[in-house]
């Protein structure tokens, strides 16, 4: 519960309360610095509480064999050391042949993903804004 500490307030409200009902078909990696937790994501097989709006097309993604990457985030005092992208690449290393899929709503974070080999596959409006499904496909080994 310590990796729920560092999110944001809202993200808290959106997780917290439902994790007894995902904690056991999902799994958190988290980044430490002298036994500190300084960032993570949370790695879902199903569709996390906040996205229940877009459940069906979610399921439709896990059937194919990917899996959701939610409430990534790095303490705001370590932001722009690159960790972002050394969470993402050690989930990588440790899954190579895992796909993976999220969505995000903050045009500046499309040029993180596809810098770390995620495609923009579809634009989703969602109350009165737009969020963005991005996709990971493992190379094949």
């Amino acid at each position: 519960h310590q990796f729920f500490e560092i999110l944001p307030p809202d993200w808290q409200e959106e997780i917290v309360p439902f994790w007894d009902d995902y904690k056991d078909l999902s799994c958190i990696y988290i980044l430490e610095n002298n036994d500190v937790i300084i960032g993570g994501g949370i790695v879902f097989s199903k569709c996390p509480p906040d996205l229940l709006y877009y459940e069906e097309e979610a399921n439709a993604w896990f059937n194919q064999n990917y899996q959701y990457l939610g409430y990534i985030w790095i303490a705001e005092d370590m932001r722009n050391q690159n960790l972002g992208s050394f969470w993402l690449n050690k989930l990588k290393e440790l899954n190579p042949k895992q796909n993976y899929w999220l969505l995000i709503e903050e045009e500046h974070l499309h040029r993180f993903y596809q810098k770390n080999d995620f495609i923009l596959t579809q634009s989703i409006e969602h109350k009165e804004s737009v969020e963005w499904l991005y996709t990971y496909k493992a190379p094949s080994l």
